[in-house]
């Protein structure tokens, strides 16, 4: 038996819309966050996943997109050596963030820690692990990061007062992924810190068992955008084929991989995973 059937979900698709988070006021600053500040003016933003430790690729790649997914959800990537990537070209035009595998403490810290820019917390299925995520994430009043070493300050303190600049620059993005997050996804999205909320849409269909492109599946994420949209957030997709042509695809604004900003495209067509195709998802959120 399916976790869910369409006629729950249909009876949570009704509630009105609100408005997605307000662009900046007019001769606000700028953030040095550039992702973040392209969202908040409603702009679509696409990453490439960095999941090697390779300070030359990175920096190369990291030219022409908007963010950088560093991968350490799924690869052995360590902190050291994004650290070291961070380092070798620290002010490249993609903003550096991490998906993390799990919303830990010291994972935040050292993310933040080492100048990520952004945290993507996977499987988030309720408020609990999504008040983790943004618990972390920024300095007090606002939550409980805690002060400490890093090249964080030495990176982005050219720009203002590292401490107090950043929080406004962390960008905090939560992915729903199972039918239990699809539940809660209104709760989730309205947690205080969270700015960004998409679907993990392999994992969505691994889950939910509906083959992506079914009514079924559809069903599920019209209700995380309405959810999304209806608690003032910015809704993605993880899969930048839902970036155009979608139902969906004018209110999603962040993707992980995805065309460039320039025509650029990795050697071997995105660090060698095969055939060039700028705009595949990446390995794990190919259409099931």
């Amino acid at each position: 038996m399916k976790p869910f059937t369409i006629a729950l979900l249909l009876c949570g698709l009704a509630a009105a819309q609100q408005p997605a988070a307000a662009p900046p006021a007019a001769g606000s600053p700028k953030l040095y966050n550039t992702a973040k500040q392209k969202l908040l003016e409603g702009k679509q933003i696409f990453s490439f996943t960095q999941s090697k430790p390779d300070p030359a690729a990175y920096c190369e790649s990291a030219k022409h997109y908007d963010f950088t997914w560093f991968e350490m959800q799924h690869s052995t990537l360590e902190f050291r050596d994004i650290e070291a990537m961070i380092a070798a070209c620290p002010h490249v035009a993609a903003t550096p963030m991490i998906r993390l595998p799990d919303a830990q403490e010291w994972h935040i810290q050292h993310t933040t820690d080492i100048g990520c820019l952004g945290v993507i917390v996977p499987t988030v299925d309720d408020v609990e692990r999504a008040e983790q995520a943004a618990m972390w994430s920024r300095y007090p009043p606002e939550a409980r990061r805690s002060s400490g070493a890093g090249q964080a300050a030495s990176i982005w303190g050219m720009f203002g007062n590292y401490h107090n600049t950043i929080n406004d620059n962390m960008l905090v993005t939560v992915m729903i992924e199972t039918p239990t997050g699809v539940a809660n996804a209104y709760d989730i999205a309205r947690v205080r810190g969270i700015d960004v909320v998409i679907i993990g849409n392999n994992d969505l269909s691994q889950f939910s068992g509906y083959k992506q492109g079914s009514p079924e599946y559809e069903a599920l994420m019209k209700k995380v955008h309405d959810d999304v949209l209806k608690a003032g957030k910015i809704f993605g997709q993880a899969n930048a084929m839902y970036a155009k042509g979608h139902v969906l695809s004018k209110d999603a604004r962040l993707f992980q991989n995805g065309p460039s900003n320039d025509g650029y495209v990795p050697k071997g067509g995105r660090g060698g995973r095969g055939p060039v195709n700028v705009n595949a998802p990446p390995p794990g959120e190919t259409p099931q």
